[in-house]
């Protein structure tokens, strides 16, 4: 993929990305991760309660309403939930009449904030600004984004350029433990001609993203006292010897990886995150419990990602005594991520990439990521989506995640130069 030369952004062009407003975008921001909008609490609807306050104030159309979960959940193709939640909000925002040209997506649900003692004033939630760095929950993932793309709006509309065709928001939430917000407003109709999500991006434009899914295995042990451990079977034992297996079926599937993924030392990762087994600690534990997540391959269906895990961990099975007789039970609890690209030869992809270049930034790279996204709703609904967004990932989800405000600059320059000419401009 070869380099362009920048182009000179119109007068028109000009004006708006002159009133692109930092203050105004950091301001934004305060507010939304002072919201404290942990998955599966209160938090989550008020942020959607601010979303939908901000896009009237811009002049949008919008459709803020109540999701009932339980009814989503029915709904074939739901992608799982890990928060406990019986509603949710959906938020969305319209600058016109009509399919908008534009969506810009953004998810407001945040993860927890772990060990208070290791954030700065132990407060998460509120935003830290300092030498360039803007520093809370969420301010990478991803509400750094969301402030981005309405500081775009913002300055669109403070400049009095009218866009020939609407451009819309989706505010999402759930996004950390599956996506149901996403699946919410899909459902409810609203689509667009092409999305950018605001993830964070790096600097790269991110045109796919691998999947994930959540895997359960309850290995089954004997019981007995600790003093008499070889009359029992261990069950951590048992554990522990599949652990080698995974790692064999792990290396299996990262051998020969999708180009866009090919720079990842491991693009296709399989991780165990929980570990539960024993009641007692003189009692050989019978039951021995792993959850952890299985990294899905670009292009890859769900069933058969799920048909090699549960193989090998049958093969495992059968090649052990205790475990022919007694075999590990798999399940699949949790957020189902499928994989997910922007349609080869999109002319989304040059677009946000001159956008980015003709923002005053180096033209991107185009790269895939190893994580689950919402690009893989909107891309199996036909909508043609990539990511591009302030901030960089390996910051999500730590005590020490920041955005650089100059990325929050730079995104909200590309937002608004990318949805004057995506949407086009009223003379």
């Amino acid at each position: 993929m070869h380099s362009q030369e920048r182009v000179e952004p119109t007068d028109v062009e000009r004006k708006a990305l002159d009133a692109v407003d930092v203050d105004g975008i950091l301001g934004d921001l305060r507010e939304l991760v002072a919201i404290p909008s942990v998955g599966g609490t209160a938090g989550e609807l008020d942020a959607q309660q601010w979303c939908a306050d901000r896009l009237g104030g811009l002049g949008h159309r919008v459709d803020h309403w109540r999701i009932d979960v339980a009814e989503l959940a029915a709904q074939q193709g739901f992608p799982g939930q890990e928060a406990d939640r019986d509603e949710a909000a959906g938020c969305v925002g319209v600058s016109g009449e009509g399919v908008p040209a534009l969506v810009f997506c953004g998810h407001t649900d945040v993860v927890p904030p772990g060990d208070l003692d290791r954030w700065p004033q132990r407060d998460p939630y509120a935003l830290r600004v300092s030498d360039g760095i803007a520093a809370g929950r969420g301010t990478c993932d991803m509400k750094g984004g969301v402030a981005a793309f309405l500081g775009a709006l913002q300055a669109i509309r403070s400049a009095g350029v009218q866009l020939a065709r609407p451009v819309g928001v989706h505010a999402v939430v759930g996004e950390e433990d599956g996506g149901l917000g996403a699946f919410a407003t899909l459902r409810r109709g609203h689509r667009g001609a092409a999305c950018v999500l605001a993830e964070p991006s790096a600097g790269t434009v991110v045109a796919a993203n691998g999947g994930s899914l959540t895997f359960r295995l309850e290995v089954p042990g004997q019981s007995t006292h600790g003093s008499t451990r070889l009359r029992g079977v261990n069950a951590v034992d048992k554990l522990a010897g599949l652990l080698p297996v995974l790692r064999e079926l792990e290396a299996e599937r990262n051998a020969d990886p999708d180009p866009l993924v090919a720079h990842l030392e491991l693009p296709y990762p399989l991780s165990v995150g929980v570990l539960r087994a024993g009641d007692w600690a003189s009692t050989v534990p019978d039951l021995a419990v792993a959850e952890g997540r299985f990294g899905v391959r670009l292009d890859e269906d769900l069933g058969e990602a799920r048909e090699a895990f549960q193989s090998t961990i049958a093969r495992a099975c059968a090649a052990d005594p205790w475990l022919a007789e007694h075999p590990v039970r798999v399940s699949w609890p949790g957020g189902i991520f499928a994989s997910g690209r922007l349609p080869r030869g999109h002319p989304l992809l040059d677009e946000t990439r001159a956008a980015v270049r003709d923002a005053g930034a180096a033209e991107p790279d185009v790269l895939g990521a190893p994580y689950g996204t919402d690009l893989r709703q909107y891309a199996g609904a036909g909508v043609p989506t990539l990511q591009y967004g302030p901030g960089d990932v390996r910051y999500a989800h730590a005590h020490d995640e920041h955005v650089p405000v100059a990325e929050l600059e730079q995104a909200a320059r590309t937002y608004a130069l990318l949805a004057m000419r995506r949407c086009g401009i009223r003379s």
